[in-house]
């Protein structure tokens, strides 16, 4: 699945950014469909190219990007008012290829992930039922949703923001624990360098260091 694509309604759109400052609920879209050809063809390799698949938000490759008459791609679709402020609660998603949820459902997710445990949990659970709705589902006595195909492992989806996201999550934990493993190593090298320092002056017995000076002038006798 491309990343960056979704639905809005029943139109294709390309997400320039998941969320709005200040208005998280709202998203910044573009619709291919209705784009001149030269204006969609430059977006769409833009968006599937690795620089556009490997970007948080596609405005961010797009930001970096050039028309083919050389105007800046991000600032002249603003300019021409192709850009649109819509809820992210009326964008589909697809991370997967049996999966879908809604954009807003997402961001929130995305967001939890960045601040623990939890987060990871309420991903697992998306997974599990293909899509977070907050309703209770009818499951059988096994615990599975009734009617529902077997559910594939998100963090296995490439392409998706909440794939990324899980994955950073992991990484963000395997380096801090590196980072205290490396700090107790050094408090031990610096506890082992003060001992062996304290040692060697109680070996030296506080004897003062020789000082470096002039060697003394040799002066020759007088010939009788």
């Amino acid at each position: 699945m491309v990343k960056h694509i979704g639905k809005h309604g029943d139109r294709k759109v390309a997400i320039v950014f998941r969320e709005v400052p200040g208005e998280e609920h709202m998203a910044l879209v573009v619709y291919p469909e209705t784009l001149p050809v030269a204006f969609h063809d430059a977006i769409m390799k833009v968006i599937e190219s690795p620089v556009g698949q490997q970007a948080e938000n596609l405005g961010d490759a797009l930001f970096r990007s050039l028309l083919n008459d050389g105007r800046a791609m991000l600032q002249t679709l603003h300019q021409e008012g192709m850009i649109k402020k819509v809820q992210a609660k009326q964008v589909t998603v697809t991370p997967g290829g049996n999966s879908s949820v809604n954009l807003d459902e997402m961001n929130h997710i995305i967001r939890k992930m960045k601040m623990g445990e939890e987060a990871i949990r309420e991903m697992a659970d998306l997974d599990a039922n293909k899509g977070y709705t907050g309703k209770a589902k009818r499951r059988d006595d096994y615990g599975r949703e009734v009617g529902a195909p077997i559910p594939q492992r998100m963090s296995e989806v490439a392409g998706s923001d909440a794939a990324l996201a899980l994955n950073d999550a992991q990484i963000a934990q395997d380096r801090m624990k590196q980072a205290h493993r490396m700090e107790a190593e050094a408090r031990g090298l610096l506890a082992e360098s003060a001992r062996l320092m304290a040692e060697a002056e109680s070996m030296s017995g506080g004897a003062p260091k020789p000082k470096r000076g002039r060697k003394p002038k040799v002066v020759a006798a007088n010939a009788a």
